[in-house]
């Protein structure tokens, strides 16, 4: 397994481990998690715990583009080290996202958002490279 690809196994980990903000939101706000309409209830948290939402909802959304990034250039560049480096510099820079969004830094969290965007971009353009 490359670095690159256990770096994905890692993100995966931090997007869903930021749900344990908006459990533990759930039951501080409303008295309990609720199991039987869980996305009604999430959808009304305040403050971290929503923000926490918010945050693995963008996780989610940046899984699947951060991936396939990941793939490409694992399949088709020979620049290793690059890749590697790469993919580890996103998880970082997701952690630090996450650290954001929960502490409420929005331009932060904006300008945190962009650099793993361009991160991504890059691993797209790796095969371009060599």
């Amino acid at each position: 397994m490359t670095i690159a690809i256990a770096s994905v196994i890692a993100f995966l980990f931090i997007a869903y481990g930021v749900r344990w903000w908006v459990i533990r939101g759930a039951i501080a706000q409303d008295g309990a998690y609720d199991n039987n309409q869980p996305r009604l209830q999430q959808a009304g948290l305040k403050g971290k715990a929503g923000r926490a939402q918010a945050a693995h909802q963008n996780s989610l959304e940046a899984f699947a583009p951060f991936a396939a990034a990941v793939l490409v250039a694992q399949g088709y560049s020979d620049l290793d080290a690059w890749r590697d480096a790469l993919a580890v510099a996103f998880v970082v820079v997701r952690l630090v996202y996450v650290q954001a969004y929960l502490g409420d830094w929005g331009n932060g969290r904006s300008l945190v958002w962009s650099v793993g965007f361009v991160i991504i971009l890059a691993l797209f353009c790796l095969p371009l490279a060599g």
